[in-house]
C-alpha cells in the first residue's frame, strides 16, 4: 500500500502515520525527519537546511525529490509519506516514480493548529517516533467541535517509547508557524487540487483524540477498499 498523509504543518501527520505504520504494516517515510537529522549531524548540507528552516522556508524541490527517490528505492512499495509532496513539482515527481493508492487529507482550523504546534513535544532520539502534546483544547468553530485532550508521557519530559528526553522543535514558535502556514497555503495547498482526480482521497477532521481520528482514517481507507 502506497499512501500520502497530507495537511498543514503540525496537524498530526507524524502521529497518525506512526499509528498507521502499526495498523497497516506500512513504513513511514518523513522527509522532514530526514532533513532534521541532517541538521543535527552538523554537516554542510545540514547547516544549509537549518538556515532555511529558521526562516520558515522549504528546502528546494530538487533536494527533497532526491531524498524521496533514495528512500523509495530502499523501501519498495509499502509506505506512507509524511510531509511530501509539498509542492506541485514534488507531486509531479512522485507520480512519475510510483502509483499512489490514497491521499489522507487532515483538516483543522488555523487557530487550533497554532495552539497544538506550540504545545508539541517530540523525542530527542532521531531513531524514535515518539510524539506528545501538552495542549488541552475544547472549543467549537463553526460546525466543528474540537475535543483535543493532551497527549502526555507517563513521566514528564521523558519519552515512553525509549526513555529519551522530550524536546520542542526549534521551528515550533508562533512567528515561524505563521510563516510556515503562509508557505503552505501558497505552495502546498494547491497540491491537493492537482492530485484530486489523480489519487483517491480520504478526508478527515483532526477534532478528536488521536485514536478516534485514526479510526476515522482507517474507515476512509476501508471505504477505498485498501484495508
Amino acid at each position: 500500500m502506497r499512501l500520502i498523509i497530507f495537511g498543514p504543518p503540525g496537524c498530526g501527520k507524524g502521529t497518525y502515520s506512526a499509528r498507521l505504520k502499526e495498523i497497516a504494516g506500512v513504513r513511514k517515510i518523513s522527509t522532514g525527519d530526514i532533513i532534521r537529522a541532517e541538521i543535527r549531524s552538523g554537516s554542510e548540507l545540514g547547516r544549509e537546511f537549518e538556515s532555511r528552516v529558521k526562516k520558515g522556508l522549504l528546502v528546494p524541490d530538487e533536494i527533497v525529490n532526491e531524498i524521496l527517490r533514495k528512500e523509495l528505492e530502499r523501501n519498495g512499495d509499502n509506505f506512507i509519506l509524511d510531509g511530501y509532496p509539498r509542492t506541485i513539482d514534488q507531486a509531479k515527481f512522485l507520480l512519475g516514480l510510483t502509483k499512489i493508492d490514497a491521499l489522507i487529507n487532515i483538516k483543522l482550523h488555523d487557530e487550533v493548529l497554532m495552539e497544538k504546534i506550540c504545545a508539541r513535544r517530540i523525542c530527542s532520539n532521531t531513531a524514535c517516533d515518539g510524539n506528545y502534546n501538552i495542549a488541552d483544547i475544547h472549543r467549537t468553530i463553526g460546525e466543528i467541535e474540537y475535543i483535543l485532550p493532551p497527549i502526555l508521557p507517563k513521566v514528564e519530559g521523558v519519552c515512553d517509547k525509549c526513555g529519551s528526553r522530550l524536546i520542542q522543535r526549534p521551528d515550533d514558535t508562533p512567528d515561524i508557524i505563521k510563516e510556515r502556514l503562509e508557505v503552505y497555503y501558497e505552495q502546498s495547498k494547491p497540491v491537493l487540487d492537482f492530485l484530486r482526480g489523480k489519487v483517491p482521497f480520504a478526508e478527515v477532521w483532526m477534532n478528536r483524540p488521536v485514536e478516534q481520528v485514526v479510526g476515522n482514517i482507517v474507515k476512509g481507507l476501508k471505504d477505498l477498499k485498501l484495508l
